[in-house]
């Protein structure tokens, strides 16, 4: 960069000699019609233009590399900073705020960096430069000009004040028309079902046409300071050639003289006239970097000790709360309020509560998505917060009742989370031969992927046999319709997964939680978009697959809740009560009010049951089949048109 400087100010410095040797031979050659001297003049030109020409190319060459080199090595450090810092971050910022911030804001530091800077630099220096040239040739005209010039600093100084302000109101307003462009297009369906397209592309509209009035602004005082900083300069050459003029006449001055003062003033047009952008530019970096910053400044209160403890090798999965609290950020109440829990390795625990209870901000804790605001977690007797990031994440693998997916194949949406070269358990899934059934236990479909259920297949440039992809397939009753898919494996499906239905993302996810073999499975209401039957298959096959893996599953079912060994039940941030389900709703009449809220009073009277006729059964109580949703043929079915086998 020192270099680009060095070369953009020798480049000035060979065009302001040139007025220099144009005096010279303006007075001496020309003036006494000596012309045998006149080769050497333009062999002065021509080497000064050389070399003008030479260090302006040797700028470029020089600051492109460094700048684009920073302008990338800023894009790859905010990103990695965005995926450090923790979930109540994200919950405060908008993602078309952080894609502007990674994106738009670089560019516009990027393009300051390799050119606006050195220039803005070079220019301010061959304007005092020319000053000092022209003061040397004729003083007097050098005041002229120097009068010129100075409003022009003094406007450039205020419209640089307003245009940052204007500049940085732009980019805030450029931020949120990303946001809503990405909400518009990820949450499509909905608004079509409800018909709120209309108003997303009005609240759309008004947002562009924020940004334009901005970008109307910022013009706005561009072109007034462009007027400025041209009409100045034009009137000081005028200044300079009746006053030049009036003392070659008189003979107080050379033509000589005149005729290089003149050049040089000219010389600085340039740099005069790029002053305006130059600052202007300088706003929008400053701007950008402020944004920049005010991401990049954001602590990181999720990271690696110091010293990591390793956990026990294997890991048991005993995890331990005490007196764990937790409160996001903004003076919101807090969302855990000294909570203690044991939960033996190898159980499965169920927390139930409702809306707002602390449920899901009390598993985000276990894989330390979050710290807890005071007590402690810890697995084998290890606090999370001792351990290296990594190693946890790799013993506690978690689904979520959003179920995210990626645009890509289904085999990179499955095996996302294995870190290793192969997965645990994938040399024996891949020797397991495939036996052709259903979704009861079936092996790899027939016309899936060459080598599925054999372990031959491989994922392009990972080391997962299909064997193990079909075997964590098959535990979700994902193998189905994934054998169904046009591609088997590796058919390509859409962002978020929008070719698929609800069910058969929510198995997809869980299937990408079980093919690391993990210790502890967390399970935030991942299995909500199942229907009843399917749901217990999967919770059955996940016991079975996994063996005493601790699990922990965020559950509102009667099916679910059955199954696990001890229900934690959340209300207002702490535990009220622990216990089978059984046993909860024998004695907690708040959590038997949650499980089995009563009928509206309207639908009591309707059923009401006649003389001799059997009282009807409460939700709890209802058969799988009357407890099934309606979009169950849709969870199960969604693939049908695309000719699912049976």
């Amino acid at each position: 960069m020192a270099g680009a400087c060095g070369a953009a100010f020798g480049s000035m410095l060979a065009g302001l000699a040139m007025p220099l040797v144009l005096q010279r031979l303006v007075d001496g050659p020309v003036a006494e019609r000596d012309f045998s001297a006149l080769p050497w003049f333009i062999g002065a030109f021509a080497l000064l233009g050389v070399a003008e020409a030479v260090l302006l190319g040797a700028r470029r060459l020089l600051v492109i590399r460094p700048a684009t080199r920073l302008e990338t090595a800023m894009r790859a450090d905010v990103a990695a900073h965005i995926q450090r810092l923790p979930l109540s971050f994200h919950a405060r910022w908008q993602s078309g705020q952080l894609l502007s911030r990674t994106v738009s804001d670089i560019t516009e530091i990027g393009r300051f960096v390799a050119f606006s800077a050195i220039y803005l630099v070079v220019n301010v220096a061959a304007l005092a430069v020319g000053l000092v040239v022209l003061a040397w040739l004729a003083p007097a005209l050098a005041l002229v000009v120097f009068l010129a010039y100075t409003p022009m600093v003094v406007a450039t100084t205020v419209f640089e004040q307003r245009f940052r302000v204007v500049a940085r109101a732009a980019q805030e307003v450029g931020g949120d028309l990303s946001t809503t462009v990405e909400e518009s297009v990820l949450g499509v369906r909905v608004l079509k079902v409800f018909g709120r397209a209309p108003e997303t592309v009005r609240r759309f509209t008004g947002q562009a046409r924020r940004l334009r009035v901005l970008e109307l602004r910022k013009l706005s005082y561009t072109a007034a300071l462009w007027w400025v900083i041209t009409a100045l300069p034009d009137l000081a050459i005028v200044a300079m050639i009746g006053y030049g003029g009036y003392g070659v006449a008189t003979g107080a001055l050379s033509l000589g003289t005149l005729m290089a003062a003149v050049t040089v003033a000219t010389h600085l047009r340039w740099p005069a006239d790029t002053l305006g952008w130059l600052t202007a530019d300088a706003s929008t970096a400053a701007a950008a970097a402020d944004r920049y910053w005010q991401v990049r400044d954001e602590p990181v209160t999720v990271a690696d000790p110091a010293r990591p403890r390793p956990l026990p090798s294997p890991v048991r999965g005993e995890i331990r709360l005490e007196g764990v609290h937790y409160a996001y950020p903004g003076g919101r109440a807090a969302a855990l309020r000294g909570v203690d829990l044991t939960i033996r390795a190898g159980s499965t625990v169920a927390v139930a509560g409702a809306t707002g209870s602390g449920k899901s901000t009390l598993l985000s804790l276990l894989s330390r998505l979050d710290d807890p605001t005071s007590g402690r977690i810890t697995l084998d007797g290890v606090d999370l917060r001792e351990t290296a990031l990594a190693d946890l994440r790799s013993a506690v693998c978690n689904a979520f009742d959003d179920p995210v997916l990626f645009s890509g194949t289904v085999r990179d949406n499955v095996t996302l989370g294995v870190r290793d070269a192969e997965a645990p358990g994938a040399r024996d899934a891949g020797a397991r031969p495939a036996d052709g059934g259903g979704a009861g236990g079936s092996g790899g479909a027939p016309g899936a992927d060459a080598g599925a259920g054999t372990g031959a297949g491989r994922a392009p440039g990972g080391g997962v046999p299909d064997g193990a992809v079909w075997e964590a397939l098959r535990t979700v009753r994902a193998d189905e319709f994934v054998a169904a898919l046009p591609e088997g494996l590796s058919t390509v499906i859409g962002e978020e997964g929008l070719g698929l239905s609800g069910g058969q993302r929510q198995r997809l996810a869980l299937a990408r939680a079980i093919l690391p073999g993990p210790s502890v499975l967390v399970l935030d209401d991942a299995l909500s978009a199942l229907d009843v039957r399917t749901e217990r298959e999967v919770e059955a096959a996940l016991r079975g697959v996994l063996g005493r893996v601790t699990t922990v599953v965020a559950a509102h079912r009667p099916g679910t809740l059955r199954l696990a060994d001890q229900v934690v039940f959340l209300s207002g941030g702490r535990v009220a009560a622990t216990g089978t389900h059984e046993e909860l709703m024998a004695r907690e009449p708040a959590y038997r009010l949650l499980v089995r809220p009563p009928l509206p009073v309207a639908a009591r009277e309707t059923r009401a049951p006649g003389p001799g006729e059997a009282p009807l059964p409460g939700p709890a109580e209802a058969p799988a089949e009357a407890q099934v949703p309606a979009e169950r043929a849709v969870a199960e079915d969604g693939m049908a048109g695309r000719g699912r086998p049976g």
